[in-house]
């Protein structure tokens, strides 16, 4: 089913190679694996870090629903410890990425890793909304922004014509984490009633044993570039770089509104009795949804040219949710929006890692672009918030301000395909 690889006689021995022999790669930086056990090795473990990041980030629902419950703030507020937590994610990026091309992937990783179970488990200790709020959001933002922009830069590494479908199957795993971390704390905190202390340190627990993994085998493939600046000037003459950051804030603006409040809307504005159901249906189908895109993506299309389409449709749909009244209605708006936002997701960070002439310099690229990115993700829900309390209750507002910005955000990659390719269709890009 995959494309037939082109070797020359100097890579056609390379994956027979032993791991230890391919971890020589840096003598030919040039020569990218795109296959091989150890490259699929680093999807299988940078899918374990979509799981324990985005996977944490997209089932933030279930804390909005249980936070407004019991913490007495208004949804605005307990927002924002969830986009607090998204944009550390993103903001460390830029340092992270950075540390990562000059050569100290294990020292950050490992920080990151031990942030987030850190960040965890005092949260469970918490009982008052500060408290959370520095636990959950900034000292678990903070390591899962240490982990995942250097996990990113290193499978990248590994793959260029191969990029969509690695990182999307990479993806997937903010899909899986999306869709366990809910069930698991709703089983335990609602069903067994083993509270939220408990809840919170088995998901540390888990968090733990599945990163030991990616501490041991992680493997950067590019020897580091020492010197060189944090911020890669250069980027901002590049029109193609510039649309696509824009596209990318634009679309994250809007994008987790639905992952944020599809719960708290279910329970009242429709009289949904277990949100849980439509959080579990939303990530759920959005492991198909960073599978399937991405294939297609790889083989026929190219990431940028699928992705434009989807932030359009995605636009649609979230302009449609304002005319759902019914339980039956938002299940369905859940399958699509659920499946088309986890393509956008999956196919997001594949393109940033093309936004540069020089693989050295990924990490520094896309941490450029998710610093710039994570002022969206910071703002977005907490206006949405706002946006419903200013509204009496209603959800109007903001579903039309989130469908307005991942529109605008598709305008923008449409223009980041045109500076890019110029007026060629057939162009595989």
């Amino acid at each position: 089913m995959w494309p037939a690889r082109q070797f020359d006689p100097d890579k056609s021995s390379l994956e027979s190679r032993t791991l230890p022999d391919l971890d020589t790669s840096p003598l030919q930086p040039d020569k990218v694996p795109d296959g091989g056990l150890l490259a699929w090795a680093q999807v299988l473990l940078t899918h374990i870090v979509f799981f324990n990041t985005w996977g944490v980030a997209n089932g933030y629902g279930i804390f909005q629903q249980y936070y407004t419950e019991t913490l007495g703030q208004t949804e605005s507020a307990v927002s924002w410890i969830g986009s607090v937590q998204v944009f550390l994610l993103f903001v460390v990026g830029v340092a992270a990425g950075r540390l990562t091309d000059g050569g100290h992937f294990r020292p950050v990783f490992s920080s990151g890793v031990v942030l987030q179970v850190l960040g965890l488990f005092m949260t469970s200790f918490s009982k008052a909304y500060w408290q959370i709020f520095l636990a959950q959001a900034v000292c678990l933002g903070i390591g899962n922004g240490l982990t995942f922009c250097p996990a990113l830069a290193v499978l990248s590494q590994y793959f260029k014509k191969r990029r969509a479908i690695a990182v999307g199957l990479a993806a997937a795993g903010g899909a899986v984490g999306g869709f366990i971390y809910p069930v698991l704390i709703d089983w335990l905190i609602f069903k067994d009633n083993y509270g939220f202390v408990w809840a919170l340190r088995a998901m540390g627990f888990i968090m733990l044993a599945t990163y030991i993994p990616c501490l041991v085998w992680f493997k950067p493939r590019l020897p580091p570039r020492r010197s060189g600046p944090w911020v890669d000037t250069s980027a901002f003459g590049e029109l193609p770089f510039i649309f696509f950051s824009l596209s990318m804030f634009l679309h994250f603006w809007g994008l987790y509104f639905a992952f944020f409040y599809l719960g708290t809307f279910a329970r009242d504005e429709i009289g949904v009795t277990e949100p849980i159901y439509l959080l579990m249906v939303l990530n759920g189908v959005g492991i198909l949804g960073r599978i399937l895109p991405p294939i297609i993506a790889d083989k026929w299309t190219g990431s940028l040219n699928i992705l434009i389409p989807l932030g359009f449709l995605a636009s649609i749909v979230v302009y449609c949710w304002a005319a759902i009244y019914t339980a039956g209605g938002l299940y369905v708006f859940a399958v699509v929006y659920g499946f088309i936002a986890a393509s956008l997701q999956a196919l997001f960070p594949g393109v940033a890692t093309t936004m540069t002439p020089n693989p050295n310099r990924t990490g520094t690229r896309v941490g450029m672009i998710f610093g710039f990115v994570s002022f969206a993700n910071l703002t977005g829900p907490a206006i949405c918030g706002a946006l419903i309390r200013k509204c009496g209750g209603s959800y109007v507002g903001a579903e039309m301000f989130a469908g307005s910005c991942i529109f605008l955000g598709a305008v923008m990659a449409l223009g980041a395909r045109l500076a890019k390719t110029g007026m060629a269709l057939r162009v595989k890009v």
